[in-house]
C-alpha cells in the first residue's frame, strides 16, 4: 500500500510503475551503483538501495530538474534510479567518514 502511494506521488509521463517493474529496476539500479562504487552488497541491499534510489532519482528528475520520461522497465528509468542510488551511497559514505565509522 505504501509502495503504491510513493509511486503515485512520483508520477512522471505515464502510469506509475507496477510493483514487479519497481523490484526489477531496483535490483538492476542497486547492482549498477554497487559496482560503480566498488562495493560488495547482498541482493536484498541492492534491492533496497535501488528502490530508494528510484524514488530519489525520480523525485529529483521530475520535480527539481523538470525531466520528463516514461516510467517502466526502460533505460531512462534505470539511469535515473541508478543516479539516485549513487547519490544515496555518496551521502552514506560522507556521513560515515564524518562520524568516524568504518
Amino acid at each position: 500500500m505504501a509502495l503504491e502511494w510513493m509511486a503515485d506521488s512520483l508520477h512522471a509521463v505515464s502510469m506509475p510503475m507496477n510493483k514487479l517493474t519497481l523490484l526489477v529496476v531496483g535490483i538492476v539500479a542497486g547492482w549498477i551503483a554497487e559496482h560503480i562504487m566498488g562495493r560488495s552488497q547482498t541482493l536484498l541491499m541492492n534491492l533496497v538501495l535501488g528502490v530508494a534510489g528510484a524514488f530519489l532519482g525520480g523525485f529529483l528528475a521530475t520535480r527539481v530538474l523538470d525531466v520528463r520520461y516514461t516510467e517502466g522497465l526502460n533505460p531512462a528509468t534505470i539511469v535515473i534510479a541508478t543516479a539516485g542510488a549513487l547519490l544515496l551511497l555518496l551521502v552514506v559514505e560522507g556521513l560515515n567518514q564524518t562520524s568516524g565509522s568504518f
